[in-house]
């Protein structure tokens, strides 16, 4: 498979991912700040900032100032406009590859975002979860498993497990009780959770989940592992060792620290355990970077922590 070819299909499982998660992430710090009015608004944007590994906001940030940068603003390369567009023209460049049906997904969701920007945030969050969901099901119905379904389930994975631990990180560090409870329901975990802990609801049970659920497709945890299996499997199909290799080491260590370690000592430090996933997931893209796709500058990403 062409180079070009395959950092786009992994660039589009990647975006499609940021996409939803950005919204998911926004919804959960938005009910926040409405359920628990007795939170610090600047002290709460501030520390999402830092989540979403923002370090030059100008400002005293609010919960307005923050939609417009992680959602609407389209110079903004963190926001979910931006990351739409880019969802495009990665598509764009791959259209010989992809199905029909992906592609008109695709267009449409970016020629929606207008009208989605006008929406109230909570519904606009909902449009951008529908449409990323719309995306994921026509791929995964029309795709191929072969080379082309790898990169795209690769970067999807990679995008999933870096920002569900953004997601754990901004909930730990909110400080507030609705915080865990709306984390789950804004990852689609809340009842599957429920059920799994037969009503039990605790903070420390629900990062547990969302850590470490084999079963959970949103875990950081499963998205390691199919991350590790695309991997496995582009390596099976012809390639030979490299630095996919070293994408391996990094994630399957990451995985292995989390669930070999005592969940107390992940737990007493959560924020600072996330980045460090945070941080292996972005050395491991750069070796994938490094090993498959020509190097060429043409996907600009944000919110990486610093090496």
């Amino acid at each position: 498979m062409l180079s070009r070819i395959a950092e786009s299909l992994f660039w589009i499982g990647r975006y499609v991912e940021r996409a939803d998660d950005t919204a998911r992430l926004l919804d959960v710090q938005m009910q926040v700040l409405v359920e628990d009015p007795g939170l610090d608004e600047v002290a709460v944007c501030d520390q999402l900032l830092t989540v979403m590994g923002i370090e030059d906001f100008d400002g005293v940030p609010n919960r307005w100032s923050i939609l417009k940068l992680l959602a609407l603003d389209a110079s903004s390369t963190s926001s979910i406009v931006a990351v739409i567009g880019g969802l495009r023209e990665a598509a764009r460049s791959t259209r010989e590859t992809i199905s029909t049906d992906i592609w008109s997904a695709i267009n449409a969701t970016w020629q929606g975002v207008p009208m989605a920007t006008s929406m109230r945030p909570p519904e606009m969050f909902a449009w951008v979860r529908g449409r990323t969901a719309m995306i994921t099901g026509i791929a995964e119905d029309t795709m191929p498993r072969d080379q082309g379904w790898y990169f795209y389930s690769l970067g999807r994975s990679l995008e999933r497990a870096d920002m569900t631990a953004r997601i754990l990180a901004a909930a730990a560090s909110s400080g507030a009780q609705v915080a865990w409870s709306n984390t789950l329901r804004a990852c689609s975990g809340y009842e599957s959770f429920i059920r799994t802990y037969r009503g039990i609801e605790a903070d420390r049970a629900a990062a547990e989940y969302m850590l470490l659920d084999r079963w959970f497709p949103r875990s950081v945890v499963s998205a390691l592992m199919e991350a590790e299996l695309a991997l496995e499997r582009l390596e099976r199909s012809g390639r030979r060792a490299g630095f996919a290799d070293e994408a391996q080491r990094l994630l399957g260590r990451a995985r292995t620290e989390l669930e070999y370690r005592p969940l107390g000592e992940i737990m007493d430090n959560l924020p600072f355990e996330m980045e460090r996933i945070q941080r292996s997931c972005g050395t491991a893209s750069d070796a994938l970077t490094s090993r498959y796709f020509a190097q060429e500058e043409w996907h600009e990403w944000s919110g990486r922590v610093s090496l």
